[in-house]
Order: structure tokens, then C-alpha cells, then sequence
């Protein structure tokens, strides 16, 4: 039968891991966000300047 590993481990070593694993979500979301903006950047880089003077 599987044990619930929680019960096993101290309250202050719960709360350490908990912020460890909200930091590193905070860090990919982040990370993720950055490359969102790198990826519209570089499509407007790629067609050019002359895609801001077409009409609409």
C-alpha cells in the first residue's frame, strides 16, 4: 500500500518545499513569458517594416 510521504515530513520542511516549488514556477513563467515576447519580436523583425504600412 502507498504512504502518503506528507504525513512523514515536518511542518517547516512542508512550508520550505512549497516555496522552493512556487519559485521555480514563478522562474518558468517568466521564462516562458520572455520567450512569448522574443518570438513576436523576432516575427516583426522577419516582415519587416513595411507591415505597419499596409492598409487596414
Amino acid at each position: 500500500m502507498v504512504q502518503d510521504r506528507r504525513d512523514d515530513l515536518p511542518q517547516e520542511k512542508d512550508e520550505t518545499f512549497f516555496k522552493r516549488r512556487r519559485s521555480r514556477s514563478i522562474a518558468i513563467a517568466l521564462v516562458l513569458a520572455g520567450l512569448v515576447v522574443l518570438f513576436y519580436v523576432v516575427t516583426l523583425v522577419k516582415m519587416g517594416a513595411g507591415i505597419f504600412n499596409r492598409a487596414l
